[in-house]
């Protein structure tokens, strides 16, 4: 009886350690010690991107002539169905080409925010447009949806061009238990050509992924485990499955009168 007991309890604690493992994050990572961190992959100016840009001078009635309307939203919040339609901003073009007033065309693909705002600032010095401008560009179209096994799957506007996986998922509210902590995908178009990365969140080898850091329209999806999906298929096919579970409870009925007539 003893040893029916101890082994009961080793049983159950080898159970809840292999829980554990599954849902544990960054269970390999050191703590209190230094690791270098790899460069931030800059977010860089796409065709189809959508940009703010605001100039600023001494004289606010020359500068407003660069200055298009925007539609201020919430870092962090899902967008609305046709929100990206809503906002107003310079739009790259399939050359990667915005036009701007008085200067004309731009070419912006391939840069980051920071040099088309000194590439734009020296267009307007060597016209002579303005004086002592300060120039802001934005991204307005940097998304990321998550779907899959998480609480509150959506597509989020990002402020800034930085957000990593972990404050993706965050935003969406965490995975459910019932996420696979190792196959988190992210699935990214990048010049005509779709890439899928698998991250590990159990592992900080995460840290090291091309995908840890986002770019704009990435799509991430967690995998449901095999209980998730044995109940969405449970649920999908309970109404189609009763009567076949009433036949079967009918059958094992029959048998078991006839065995026990037999055994009278």
């Amino acid at each position: 009886m003893k040893n029916i007991i101890i082994l009961t309890i080793l049983a159950i604690a080898a159970a809840a350690c292999n829980s554990s493992e599954k849902v544990l994050y960054l269970q390999d990572v050191k703590t209190e010690t230094p690791e270098a961190i790899s460069p931030d992959q800059t977010i860089t100016i796409q065709p189809k991107d959508m940009m703010s840009i605001v100039v600023s001078s001494k004289d606010p009635e020359l500068s407003a002539m660069f200055n298009l309307p925007n539609v201020s939203h919430v870092a962090g919040s899902p967008l609305k169905t046709g929100g990206y339609n809503n906002l107003v901003g310079y739009v790259v073009d399939d050359q990667g080409d915005i036009n701007f007033p008085i200067v004309g065309k731009v070419h912006a693909a391939g840069l980051n925010r920071w040099q088309l705002q000194e590439k734009l600032k020296q267009e307007m010095k060597s016209r002579n447009l303005l004086k002592d401008m300060i120039v802001t560009v934005e991204f307005m179209n940097f998304k990321v949806s998550v779907l899959g096994e998480v609480n509150a799957p959506g597509t989020y506007q990002i402020d800034g061009d930085k957000v990593t996986i972990l404050e993706a998922l965050a935003m969406a509210k965490d995975l459910t238990i019932h996420g696979v902590r190792s196959e988190v995908f992210v699935i990214r178009e990048v010049e005509g050509k779709r890439f899928t990365y698998q991250l590990d969140l159990r592992s900080a080898e995460m840290f090291n992924s091309p995908a840890y850091y986002l770019k704009q329209n990435d799509i991430v999806y967690v995998r449901p485990d095999k209980v998730r999906i044995g109940e969405s298929t449970l649920n999908q096919n309970s109404l189609k499955s009763a009567g076949l579970w009433i036949s079967i409870a009918s059958l094992l009925s029959s048998i078991g009168l006839l065995i026990a007539n037999i055994l009278d």
